[in-house]
């Protein structure tokens, strides 16, 4: 999809489909406003039949509009004028973008980057209207036979500048550019999650992470068992005993920073499958365990986008991928095993796995002496229960960082929201047997998970994402989401500007 911000008048632009906006109340945006004066009246005479109100992502398709040079006009809902907020413009967009899909659109020009929205400027709407066209134009068939009609990739996105704002053109391009980049990586990340098991085991996502790496000229290592054993990270191969794939840890470098710029560094959770291993998964939905490396897709998904913007910073991926199956060679309960770090582990639910190889990785990134250390994982049931689908939980032992991860989720509208990480909660962690166990019982159960992984990052700055409600759909639409790739590159932005 090739993305071009212009400043164009709708009554001449002859791209496949113009897409203004109408507001409840039949008020018009100012593209609509010039189509419906030029064209004697084609859009009033929609809203006197009473059959378009002006509602949030109502669409309604028009062909053929007298002296209009465009063969289709796409009429879209905003809702009501003065108080439309950012969830609101992209439900919009999205139906929009559906819309076009519907009629096969491929050149299409967007007149919407004035809607007053509330705290939004027109550089962050142009994000959100990439981003959706982009989320319509995602699709995973590469296991189904080629369709009879297939769908149609968008060629061409134009965001249309309104010609008095001339002076937002350069803005408005640079936020399409970083949108798009953004775009690519949520896709990639979705690719990723995607593959089913059989395809998308250890071995396979450091493959394709190697070739991207090479690809943007990012420095990859990946290590195997023996290199693990050697490092002593005995919980992660502990995860992988149960398994015939061998485990792997994938390590991406981009250096686009000074070179005394401390990275920042994103561990990202690899499980390919998860069966819960002895502590064997209930058989429902157990086919979408093969999103339990959302975490580890995303890691990967973000680096890539900082090093197709160029970004002046020092970014550094880490990645344990492994299996956790039953296996007669795999972890019981009760099984004891010490991490890199030194720290030994009673093995008290071994469906508790994800901070299990996430505490060798997070130990491992030490050697790099970070500015900053974030990991993301679909850690925990109990975050979907705390806050559903809609909001990931961040916890960490820097304010500061958890902050800025809130700001930028707002700012991407890929939210998160703090959790507690109080001392009282480690009490929980606590074995007769071990220096601490990997599960603190179901109160607090997303807190304990982190509280457990703080005892691995004690050196350095840190914060965890669990997006373990936000990284993929169920139902009859069951996919990735790539989340949280957006709030990700967003704070890779902030921290890019603040060097600039």
């Amino acid at each position: 999809m090739e993305i071009a911000v212009q400043c164009r008048n709708p009554v001449t632009d002859n791209n496949d489909c113009v897409v203004v906006g109408v507001y409840e109340g039949g008020i018009l945006n100012p593209a609509a406003m010039l189509i419906d004066l030029t064209s004697g009246g084609a859009l009033q005479a929609l809203l006197d039949t009473g059959d378009f109100s002006g509602a949030c992502g109502e669409t309604q398709m028009l062909y053929q509009v007298p002296k209009i040079a465009t063969a289709r006009v796409l009429v879209l809902g905003l809702g009501t004028h003065g108080k439309i907020k950012d969830s609101q413009f992209r439900k919009a967009a999205l139906a929009a973008a559906s819309a076009l899909q519907t009629a096969r659109i491929s050149r299409v020009s967007l007149h919407l980057l004035d809607t007053p929205v509330v705290h939004r400027s027109a550089s962050t709407l142009a994000k959100i209207l990439v981003q959706a066209m982009a989320e319509a134009d995602y699709h995973f068939d590469q296991h189904k036979k080629p369709a009879d009609k297939p769908q149609r990739a968008f060629d061409t996105l134009q965001l249309i500048v309104p010609e008095d704002n001339v002076t937002e053109l350069a803005e408005v391009q640079s936020a399409a550019a970083q949108a798009h980049a953004t775009a690519r990586a949520v896709a990639w990340a979705k690719d990723l999650a995607n593959e089913p098991g059989n395809v998308c085991t250890p071995a396979w996502l450091a493959e394709q992470a190697e070739a991207m790496a090479q690809s943007l000229g990012i420095k990859s290592t990946i290590l195997g068992p023996d290199a693990m054993e050697d490092l002593g990270m005995h919980l992660l191969l502990g995860v992988a005993h149960g398994s015939r794939q061998p485990p792997r840890l994938i390590i991406l470098e981009y250096y686009g920073g000074a070179k005394d710029q401390a990275p920042i560094v994103l561990v990202g959770k690899g499980l390919t499958f998860d069966a819960g291993g002895i502590s064997l998964k209930p058989a429902d939905k157990m086919d979408e365990m093969k999103y339990d490396m959302c975490g580890g897709a995303s890691a990967l998904a973000a680096i890539q986008a900082a090093a197709e913007l160029k970004l002046p910073l020092n970014v550094i991926t880490v990645v344990p991928a492994s299996e956790n199956l039953p296996d007669g060679q795999a972890t019981k309960p009760g099984d004891i095993h010490k991490s890199m770090k030194g720290l030994s582990v009673e093995i008290i639910n071994t469906d508790a796995e994800g901070r299990l190889i996430l505490a060798d990785a997070l130990t491992y990134v030490e050697r790099f002496k970070p500015d900053v250390v974030i990991d993301m994982a679909t850690l925990t049931g109990a975050c979907i229960i705390a806050l559903g689908h809609q909001t990931a939980a961040v916890l960490g032992n820097h304010e500061g960082l958890v902050h800025a991860l809130i700001a930028a989720g707002k700012e991407s509208m890929d939210r998160a929201w703090e959790l507690p990480l109080f001392d009282e909660y480690q009490e929980q962690l606590k074995s007769p047997f071990a220096d601490l166990s990997n599960v603190g019982g179901r109160p607090a159960g997303t807190i304990t998970a982190a509280c457990f992984l703080s005892r691995f990052t004690e050196n350095y700055h840190w914060a965890h994402l669990d997006i373990a409600g936000v990284a993929w759909k169920s139902g009859e639409n069951k996919g990735a989401t790539g989340r949280p790739v957006p709030l990700l590159v967003e704070y890779l932005l902030r921290r890019a500007r603040q060097v600039a």
